[in-house]
């Protein structure tokens, strides 16, 4: 006679466990859907308000892939100042014809380049060898000194990377704030790039983030100790005052919340560079502040701004002397 299975049953007891197992669940939800957006919440208004720090983004949210070679001597001395680091794209990724040197600010008193190694990697991953320098700031010097260490990254950079293909690669200076203003001094002011070497050749662009290129240093208090070198003359130290016929062409970014750098630097900039009839592309993007431009850079923060493709896009326009992007290069590209 054939087995009759009871059929289960949920007593009282067993439905009441079930029920606070339900509610068990959805209670954890909502407290990690809660703690998520409070977490994001938290990022935007210290993204906002320019408190969360570059370094803490260095570590947490910077591309994973790209190769670094740390810690160059540019200047052969002994000043821990006068290194770089190189970044380098992964391999398989399509090597882009440019390289960027990019510099970072600080108001010329802070900074250092293991801080931005989210841009370098950012850079690196879409296929652009990327090189970082740190450079003296004051009260160690004062302008145009710092600058003048930027020249001698740029002029390194040619010779150890650009000149060891041929034809030679194209460099771009891109720079964020203060690092903003010297790669503009570097691109429009040909002195500091010739004082190095006469042979050196001059910058192919300039990219430019939320650069104070036409404030007058000496006179605001954050800024005038590190140029008073120059407060008799001090459009000496505002690259628009070097705006003349044959700049290269330029990418100015800047954010429309930023309280630090007004937007009318990169406006001015990007009219006087049109009057002299060179490329000067803009973007500017809502509800990104001063530090929260360059942390758009970085894998957490690239939905907030298109500030890395529109990057990519400009300086993938940057070739080599023939065009071609067929380098035959001594060492890696």
């Amino acid at each position: 006679m054939p087995r009759v299975r009871p059929v289960a049953t949920w007593t009282f007891t067993q439905t009441k466990r079930r029920t606070n197992v339900v509610r068990s669940i959805i209670r954890g939800g909502i407290i990690t859907s809660l703690t998520v957006a409070v977490f994001f919440v938290g990022i935007m208004m210290l993204l906002r308000f320019d408190v969360i720090s570059t370094k803490a983004i260095s570590s947490l949210f910077g591309d994973w892939g790209p190769s670094v070679e740390s810690d160059i001597a540019y200047i052969d001395d002994a000043n821990p100042r006068h290194r770089l680091d190189v970044y380098r794209p992964p391999s398989g990724t399509l090597e882009r014809d440019a390289i960027i040197v990019f510099l970072y600010g600080g108001s010329w008193t802070s900074g250092d380049r293991g801080t931005y190694a989210f841009v370098g990697q950012a850079f690196a991953a879409r296929g652009y060898t990327t090189v970082i320098p740190d450079y003296r700031l004051y009260p160690e010097v004062q302008f145009p000194k710092f600058v003048e260490d930027a020249a001698a990254a740029y002029a390194w950079t040619e010779r150890n990377l650009a000149r060891s293909c041929t034809p030679a690669r194209p460099i771009i200076v891109a720079g964020h704030s203060a690092g903003a203003h010297m790669a503009a001094q570097l691109a429009f002011d040909r002195r500091f790039i010739a004082s190095q070497n006469p042979s050196v050749t001059p910058p192919a662009a300039l990219i430019g983030m939320a650069g104070p290129y036409t404030f007058e240093p000496t006179t605001w208090p954050s800024t005038r100790d590190a140029f008073a070198s120059v407060s008799a003359t001090p459009d000496v130290a505002r690259p628009i005052t070097f705006v003349k016929a044959g700049p290269p062409p330029a990418l100015l970014v800047h954010g429309l919340a930023d309280d630090l750098v007004n937007l009318k630097n990169t406006r001015e900039l990007a009219s006087a560079l049109a009057a002299v009839g060179t490329s000067a592309e803009t973007a500017e993007y809502e509800n990104i502040g001063h530090i929260g431009l360059v942390l758009t850079l970085s894998k957490f923060f690239r939905w907030r701004a298109p500030t890395l493709d529109n990057i990519d896009q400009f300086a993938s326009k940057i070739k080599s002397a023939d065009g071609t992007g067929k380098m035959v290069c001594n060492s890696p590209r």
